[in-house]
């Protein structure tokens, strides 16, 4: 697993997403854009700390399984209860997540293992 699949399960919430604005013609906020790119950035910094758990955690097929499926239904729900602030939390998480990716695949920022 790894990057790869941690992007694939990305993308899919972020399709979902991307269908959810559609559907709802829902508007982007870019607070809540940006604020949801900051709890991705919060996130990994708290997950740098031990990333060996953390991994260890979600490369079980059960935890990502359960955590798609979660995502997409607070998609679904955010989309018909609050779909500019939810849409727009997700769509920020996901996108500042895959930019992440990219950046610690390239090299151009240090894998999270080496932040502490």
């Amino acid at each position: 697993m790894g990057a790869r699949t941690d992007a694939a399960l990305t993308i899919l919430v972020l399709a979902a997403v991307g269908i959810a604005v559609v559907l709802v013609d829902a508007s982007l906020s870019p607070l809540a854009l940006a604020l949801g790119g900051l709890g991705t950035i919060a996130f990994e910094l708290v997950a740098a700390r031990d990333v060996e758990t953390v991994r260890e955690y979600w490369e079980r097929p059960a935890v990502q399984a359960v955590s798609v499926v979660l995502a997409l239904l607070v998609v679904a729900v955010g989309a018909w209860i609050a779909p500019t602030v939810v849409l727009s939390l997700f769509c920020g998480g996901a996108i500042t997540y895959l930019a992440f990716l990219g950046l610690v695949g390239t090299g151009l920022v240090p894998p999270p293992r080496t932040w502490w």
